[in-house]
């Protein structure tokens, strides 16, 4: 089992904040809404505010139609229509309102998959940055922070997770996905709370 807080000692410049995918569309009265992404808000807030500047927001970009998409996303999108741009219209894909005041100076990287490292968007934008340190919030444990948290990983990067700053639809994959994270990769991530992480990265 990883050990929980930042064994690894405190942050520096070199930390990236990686929020992942708190977009609208996740929000109340679209169909993938999460349930609790409200509740793990304040957090990511307080995440944002210490240094907006050292922070990048993801954001999903799904298909414009119904079909489109390469292989299995094609029949993604015609299982989930509903959420393609042409019915949802390009407001949903932006950051929900509370976060929005962060960017800029905080960036926005855009990805059509579930990482954020597949494009190649999210490599070029760390290229000679010094970066060699990730914290995680955001949706969903289970699906985007898992693909954001691999790709941290193979990239040797040191990785945090912000216990209570991630989300997801499922009370039982989320417990799941913390289980796996802290089991299965003990020398490859740390878990805390923001208010540790905040009194470590002054």
């Amino acid at each position: 089992m990883a050990a929980q807080g930042l064994v690894h000692g405190p942050l520096d410049k070199s930390c990236l904040h990686l929020c992942v995918d708190m977009q609208r569309l996740f929000g109340r009265g679209y169909p993938w809404a999460v349930p609790w992404l409200e509740k793990v808000l304040p957090a990511i807030e307080a995440l944002c505010a210490r240094h907006p500047d050292r922070t990048v927001f993801t954001r999903f970009i799904p298909a414009v139609r119904a079909g489109e998409g390469r292989g299995t996303w094609a029949r993604y999108y015609r299982r989930w229509a509903s959420v393609t741009l042409e019915r949802i219209g390009d407001d949903a894909v932006r950051l929900v309102p509370a976060l929005e005041r962060f960017a800029p100076p905080a960036r926005i990287l855009d990805k059509s998959v579930y990482s954020p490292w597949t494009e190649g968007r999210l490599d070029r934008l760390l290229a000679g940055s010094g970066v060699d340190t990730v914290i995680i919030s955001g949706g969903e444990t289970d699906v985007c922070v898992l693909a954001t948290f691999l790709g941290a990983v193979d990239r040797g990067l040191r990785v945090i997770l912000v216990t209570d700053a991630l989300c997801s639809s499922s009370d039982e994959t989320h417990d799941a996905l913390m289980e796996l994270y802290l089991s299965r990769f003990s020398e490859q991530v740390e878990v805390a709370r923001t208010e540790e992480i905040l009194d470590g990265w002054r």
